[in-house]
């Protein structure tokens, strides 16, 4: 019989286990950690306004590759991100995605195995983490905001918590020639109304990074 695939949207809340909090602070505070110090001038404002709670969902622009570990690296609690199911397909990929408690995404629609695991994070001490836009985007403007962030908020009841990044998208070779500014803004509070929610966070974002915000086309 053909093997069954493995289901990477699906994970429980012993899944956010204390190892996997382990590697995900190796990866992201220390080797990331190095590199962001010495690779970078790294201005980040408003800590004050991370919760001292986990019930909300990170949510931040998305210039790089590096956006994911410099969030990681900020934040006071380990974060689950939600990362594009393709990536999964790759050996390696998948292995570091999964020791740092990632899980598996359909961008193309919010399917019910992603909205159980995100209801299993919320049963832990870590927070989930997600990229509104999707995917990375150019530098200059907020748009292509896609609504399963907003369901995901609404389903959880969770907060969400803007961060605005400027400047991880220009990576460099030279110590301290880089710069990136973070800039964390106050909680978006819980909202039914999805299209509410969507524009709270686009404005916010704008807000934090001086990028246009573009909405969704009506």
């Amino acid at each position: 019989m053909p093997k069954t695939a493995k289901n990477y949207a699906r994970r429980t809340a012993k899944y956010f286990n204390f190892w996997r909090k382990f590697f995900q602070a190796v990866v992201c505070k220390f080797w990331y950690g190095i590199q962001f110090r010495l690779m970078y001038r790294i201005e980040i404002e408003g800590k004050e306004n991370i919760p001292k709670d986990n019930k909300y969902i990170v949510c931040s622009n998305h210039l790089s590759t590096l956006d994911p570990f410099l969030v990681c690296f900020l934040l006071n609690r380990p974060v689950a991100y939600m990362a594009k199911k393709e990536l999964f397909d790759k050996r390696f990929v998948r292995w570091m995605l999964d020791w740092e408690g990632a899980f598996a995404v359909n961008r193309e629609k919010l399917e019910i195995a992603t909205i159980k695991t995100a209801l299993e994070v919320n049963k832990t001490n870590w927070v989930l983490g997600l990229f509104p836009q999707g995917t990375r985007a150019q530098a200059g403007t907020i748009e292509d905001i896609r609504k399963g962030f907003a369901g995901l908020a609404r389903t959880t009841k969770c907060n969400i918590l803007p961060i605005g990044i400027v400047g991880s998208e220009n990576k460099t070779i030279c110590p301290f020639r880089g710069k990136i500014k973070v800039k964390i803004g106050e909680l978006i509070p819980f909202n039914e109304d999805l299209d509410k929610v969507i524009e709270e966070w686009g404005l916010a974002i704008q807000k934090l990074t001086g990028f246009d915000y573009i909405p969704n086309p009506a």
